[in-house]
């Protein structure tokens, strides 16, 4: 059992533990958010194709553990798929299973990188760009054909 000093660093679990990123969208204070992300068993799954299905996400991280829901991120103006999705587990263990051993692996052509989730709510699975997909989408510059092609700010020009 550890209770912190300096051999603390030897039971950290670097694929479990939280990461610096916060939802800026979060309503309530940071130690509130801090405290949902510690209990959570819902995984926000980032870098996906845009043709990933939910089958093939249930298939992959209903490996580590049952799985309570997917829900799909979508382009709030076209209602298609837009490269994210949450996974929610009904245990916190299987979440954690999740983290150390799928996130970084590739699905569909694609390392998917995992991160922890407060929580889903509604309206959350919409993309939050000004084009209805994801944020950095807008500003690629490059051609990625699993999302969509060039970034949107390239296909006006």
């Amino acid at each position: 059992m550890c209770s912190g000093g300096t051999l603390s660093v030897l039971c950290s679990d670097s694929y479990a533990d939280l990461s610096q990123y916060r939802d800026q969208h979060f309503r309530g204070t940071r130690y509130e958010q801090e405290r949902l992300l510690r209990k959570s068993c819902t995984l926000y799954v980032g870098n996906l194709s845009f043709y990933t299905t939910e089958e093939q996400i249930h298939e992959l991280f209903g490996k580590s553990g049952d799985i309570k829901k997917v829900i799909m991120g979508l382009d709030k103006v076209k209602k298609t798929a837009c490269g994210f999705c949450f996974v929610e587990y009904y245990a916190r263990g299987d979440a954690e299973n999740a983290m150390r051993y799928i996130n970084g692996t590739r699905l569909d052509d694609r390392i998917i990188r995992t991160d922890w989730d407060a929580g889903f709510k509604e309206g959350r699975q919409y993309g939050r760009g000004r084009s209805g997909g994801q944020v950095r989408d807008e500003y690629r510059q490059d051609y990625d054909a699993g999302r969509g092609g060039y970034g949107k700010t390239v296909q006006c020009q």
